[in-house]
């Protein structure tokens, strides 16, 4: 998913209007999970034919180093594979990046380790199940060393609400919770006077009502990131472990006897790996393989696709307080055509409905309110997508925060702004959120 984050500051809020700071841009980036799918070689070893020479000529200025361990992508994910050999093993890890943590799809994202939107039945799963569980662990091991993960990683264990405003999706909220209880998740179906209980800004109406899911968590991305890789760089004085940042991987290296796989070149560096070359690259994983591999007859197939999607922080925002992190529920011919075309991601529920999850809503650490919107997958190309104000509300989660009408909704119409990617601009007429890719 590709995220657009903007961050408006407003401290102090005056009658609820937020301020917007001359030095504040939108950061655009890519996000993507890579939902372990296997790569295909059509059959072949993943070596490369000795015909494959990309390689630029070596400068005296470039350095030789030799890992046992070689990961491209220096993301939350990238960091966590280098932290699991590092203190899993005593193998030797560089991690190497074009850019540094945090740079991609970790520092956009909005830290969600949900499970209440997931299927028990698709094939994903278990490998969810199997990350939640790995996270909480890990949460736990780092309250053991006598450290507060809330401090270290942003770390929020609130539990998650699914939303519905309808008889109808009130209907599917109940069968999904029944589903997650038989998959061995503790959930919980709220009528919408029990919703109100727990989020009183929330206004579904009598027929709503939300899946609860206590066990649900949500971090700090940057925090975490920053937390793994001072623990990697422990290993760095005994020789183990190495970051190449800003050194972007151009070339991959083999063996004149054998062409099996020995290292990458990048812009500045060589790098050999005696046991394993991990890609670890977000969405771009697919095109970073596909451009190494460009000169062989290897046909890997990466299933790596970029995600559309608009981040709105509203920084310091005390006129409003959410309680758990929310996310929307809605079928897609609820919508209009216009927003069914640009409708996010969808997980089929039974034969002839798809629940789709669009829009989310929580609080982060320090009282940043966090309103997200999941898109289509992307190809890439540059968008402009029109948000107009008037059918965001009608359409969208914000439709169920009570106080929108006179708090959030009039500053952010008032104020009006303009994303792009060079600028940030304030106007007093301007009655939509203008988001270009």
């Amino acid at each position: 998913m590709a995220s657009v984050t903007l961050r408006i500051q407003s401290p102090p809020l005056n009658h609820d209007a937020v301020s917007l700071s001359r030095n504040h841009f939108p950061v655009v980036t890519f996000k993507t999970t890579f939902l372990g799918s296997s790569l295909t070689a059509n059959g072949k070893q993943l070596s490369l034919p000795k015909t494959f020479r990309t390689q630029p000529v070596i400068t005296a200025s470039s350095s030789t180093h030799t890992f046992d361990v070689v990961i491209i992508g220096a993301g939350i994910i990238g960091l966590t594979i280098a932290r699991q050999f590092l203190i899993g093993s005593d193998l030797s890890v560089a991690v190497v990046d074009k850019d540094v943590p945090c740079s991609g799809a970790t520092g956009a994202g909005q830290g969600y380790l949900w499970m209440v939107h997931k299927e028990p039945e698709s094939d994903t799963w278990d490998l969810a199940m199997r990350g939640h569980k790995l996270w909480l662990m890990f949460a736990e091991k780092v309250r053991a060393q006598g450290l507060d993960p809330l401090q270290e990683l942003g770390w929020k264990q609130t539990g998650s609400l699914l939303v519905g405003r309808t008889a109808k999706e009130a209907a599917t909220l109940k069968k999904k919770v029944k589903k997650l209880s038989e998959a061995g998740l503790r959930a919980e179906y709220l009528t919408s006077d029990a919703l109100r209980l727990k989020e009183p800004e929330l206004e579904v109406g009598k027929d709503g009502g939300a899946a609860f899911l206590p066990g649900d968590c949500q971090l700090d991305a940057q925090r975490a990131v920053a937390f793994i890789q001072k623990e990697n760089r422990h290993f760095s004085s005994k020789g183990r472990y190495a970051e190449f940042f800003h050194d972007p991987v151009t070339s991959l290296l083999r063996s004149d006897s054998s062409s099996e796989v020995e290292g990458v070149r990048t812009s500045k560096n060589t790098l050999y790996s005696k046991k394993a070359v991990i890609v670890a690259a977000g969405c771009w994983s697919g095109c970073l393989v596909h451009d190494l591999f460009r000169e062989s007859d290897i046909l890997l197939n990466v299933p790596v696709k970029p995600r559309k999607g608009h981040l709105v922080v509203l920084e310091n925002f005390s006129s409003l307080k959410l309680n758990h992190g929310l996310m929307e529920m809605g079928y897609v011919d609820h919508l209009h055509d216009t927003v069914d075309r640009k409708s996010s991601h969808s997980v089929k529920v039974e034969e002839g409905q798809t629940l789709s999850v669009s829009m989310t809503a929580t609080m982060d650490t320090v009282g940043n309110l966090v309103l997200g919107k999941k898109n289509y997958f992307s190809s890439m190309i540059s968008n402009i997508i029109d948000l107009n104000l008037g059918e965001l509300q009608s359409h969208e989660p914000y439709h169920y925060i009570a106080c929108m009408s006179n708090c959030i909704w009039r500053t952010v119409s008032e104020c009006g702004f303009l994303v792009s990617l060079g600028y940030l601009c304030r106007s007093s007429t301007l009655r939509s959120i203008l988001f270009s890719l």
